[in-house]
């Protein structure tokens, strides 16, 4: 069995346990958008002579890819 260290994990876990909720649905919605940012980014930078449109629908079909996998 091939088990990940993660030595920041405990750390985390600590951090996470000290906010409220309210903050941590916070930071799950940052996250989510920085995760959506991010993979915006990396679409355009792979496929620099898209337009804005071509990139958005490019991504919608890639998200509802991962969405869909089980389907």
């Amino acid at each position: 069995m091939n088990i990940k260290k993660r030595p920041n994990h405990k750390v985390y876990i600590q951090a996470l346990r000290r906010m409220s909720p309210e903050q941590r649905l916070l930071k799950a919605f940052e996250l989510s958008q920085f995760s959506r940012d991010l993979f915006l980014h990396g679409l355009r930078k792979r496929f620099p002579d898209l337009s804005e449109a071509e990139i958005k629908k490019l991504y919608l079909e890639r998200l509802n890819k991962c969405h869909n996998r089980n389907y």
